[in-house]
């Protein structure tokens, strides 16, 4: 789809996963990221970018993405995304 010009939020939310479901961080959050420059309310999209840096060994990287995931979780309600998030940094947290 995207050799066919077809570029949005959804389409590397996909890719992105499916990278990082292959255990292919650096790939998953290259178009990670691109889906939150097109869609910086993704909440869904941050948590799983923090997973990929995380994947990459950028524990401060990781750090960014989930505390803007958070802040867009709760823009839009997203309790869960939220929670997730949340837990995730406070384990980031120790083993730091």
């Amino acid at each position: 789809m995207l050799a066919k010009g077809v570029d949005n939020a959804l389409l590397r939310f996909g890719l992105g996963k499916g990278y990082l479901d292959q255990n292919e961080p650096a790939k998953a959050a290259e178009h990670l990221r691109r889906c939150v420059e097109q869609d910086p309310k993704y909440s869904a999209a941050w948590k799983l970018l923090g997973k990929a840096l995380q994947g990459q060994g950028d524990a401060a990287g990781a750090r960014t993405a989930w505390q803007q995931g958070i802040t867009a979780a709760q823009a839009h309600g997203d309790k869960q995304a939220e929670k997730e998030m949340t837990v995730f940094l406070k384990k980031l947290d120790r083993t730091a």
